[in-house]
């Protein structure tokens, strides 16, 4: 049950950080200029020229972090709480585990930064 309020909490924030970011990127514009000319001219709205790719971006590199975060504690959880019932292995667990960290701390760099050049394009 935690972990639903949890997830209905993310998805309310997230939904309130899409209005804030909608609201802070659209400009007031002058009643004499037309919509096409406001566009053309890079009138600041969010589904102008890149705004939708660098939002994408954006929240692709928050997702990637938090899943390699998520999936990096799960494992250290694991692993201490294997060298709590099998103290004698407790070194060949903690050499898995710190490999098993490095390649998904490492498969969530690449992530991040693909996502950093969707927001660069």
């Amino acid at each position: 049950m935690r972990s639903r309020k949890l997830g209905v909490l993310g998805l309310a924030l997230m939904a309130g950080g899409l209005m804030l970011i909608a609201a802070s990127t659209v400009q007031a514009q002058p009643a004499e200029e037309t919509h096409d000319a406001a566009v053309h001219e890079g009138g600041g709205t969010l589904f102008g020229d890149k705004g939708l790719a660098r939002l994408g971006g954006a929240i692709g590199a928050g997702l990637v972090v938090m899943g390699g975060g998520a999936g990096i504690g799960r494992v250290g959880g694991s692993a201490v709480e294997s060298m709590a019932r099998q103290p004698e292995v407790a070194g060949n667990i903690s050499t898995a585990m710190i490999i098993t960290a490095a390649m998904i701390e490492g498969a969530t760099l690449f992530a991040v930064l693909g996502c950093f050049l969707a927001c660069l394009t």
